[in-house]
Order: C-alpha cells, then structure tokens, then sequence
C-alpha cells in the first residue's frame, strides 16, 4: 500500500469508527454536544487505530531487515520487553513484561527487532496465550534457530477494573522450541530472567 493509499485509509477508517464511538456515547446516556466530549469520539478512533496498527504490520519484514550471517551458538536473551495490548474478550488493556532467548543457528537479528516483534502481535486484539505462541512462532519460522524461548508476565484490567476485581493477579505464559525444550537450557533461560 503506497503512503497516499495509507493516508486515505487511515482516514476512512477514522471517520468511521468516530461516528460509531459518537453514537456508543450517546448510547450510553451522555450528550455527545457537551464541550468535554466534543471530540471524544475523534481521539477516541485515532486511539483505537493506534492500539491495532499490528494488523497493518508484517512481523516476518521486520525480522528479515535485520538477519546477519554469524557463526555464534549462544544464547540471546532480550528480557523485560514492555508490552501493552487489548483483551479480545472486553476490549480492555492488558500489559506487562516480555522476554525472549534464542539460540542462533547460523543467523543473529538486530536486538531492536526482537522488542518490534513483539509489538506487532500486541499491538491487536489479543489473549496472552495467542500472543506468546505468536511471538514464538514467528521468531522460529524466520530465524530458524536452534531454540526459542518466550515468556510473557501480564495484569489483565479485565480482572482488575471489573469481574473478579483481582488488582496484584500476574498471568504467566510461556513457550519453548527446539532446544528450549529440553529441562537443562530452559532452566538456565529462567534463572537468567530471574524466574
């Protein structure tokens, strides 16, 4: 899609979802004409688009800009990735941490990805568990490495603002290929992340 494209759908789709979150308010019981919400729903579209811009973005591009032929064999850790989504469920955010080993077979990827990757895939309507198989899945697909390891810790305002109302519950997902799966690589994986 060519920038001029972009920019037009960006405002297409804009404008749409203003005019449905205009009427959600209204809906609601307030008046959409009162000075504070006047351009509620605008801000409120443009937010929306920013939390799903995943969907507009290839995971797989990003890893690939940066492979570099090397020959290290070590493991490569990134931990304490900030990660923001949007609970699939009510819409609502969940964040948290994070943290991602691999262990090249032949390939390094540029540090900066590893964190950019994981932003695509939280950056959509999401579950945790989806998130992290996606994370892992699509660094082992494109790097082909000897091992992947993520592990994702988060607090779900789903649980928090509303339902069981639980403010200090953590979820932890995690997920482990190739060498990762074996006890004696995924242990030390864990203590280096403090786990």
């Amino acid at each position: 899609m060519s920038s001029k494209n972009f920019e037009e759908y960006n405002f297409r789709v804009t404008e749409e979802v203003k005019k449905r979150y205009e009427s959600i308010i209204g809906d609601l019981g307030e008046n959409t004409k009162r000075e504070g919400l006047l351009k509620t729903p605008e801000r409120a579209a443009k937010a929306m688009q920013f939390l799903t811009q995943g969907y507009q973005q290839d995971p797989v591009k990003i890893l690939k800009s940066a492979m570099f032929a090397e020959s290290y064999n070590e493991m490569v850790i990134v931990k304490d990735i900030e990660l923001y989504s949007l609970c699939e469920h009510h819409m609502l955010p969940f964040f948290g941490k994070a943290h991602i080993a691999y262990i090249p077979n032949g390939h390094i990827v540029g540090l900066s990805k590893l964190p950019r990757v994981v932003d695509v895939f939280a950056r959509r309507l999401q579950v945790q568990e989806r998130l992290t198989e996606q994370i892992l899945d699509c660094i082992n697909d494109t790097l082909k490495p000897q091992g992947v390891a993520v592990v994702i810790e988060a607090s779900h305002m789903c649980m928090m603002m509303r339902g069981v109302q639980k403010q200090n519950s953590i979820t932890t997902t995690s997920g482990f290929r190739g060498q990762f799966e074996k006890n004696e690589t995924r242990n030390e994986f864990l203590k280096l992340i403090g786990k």
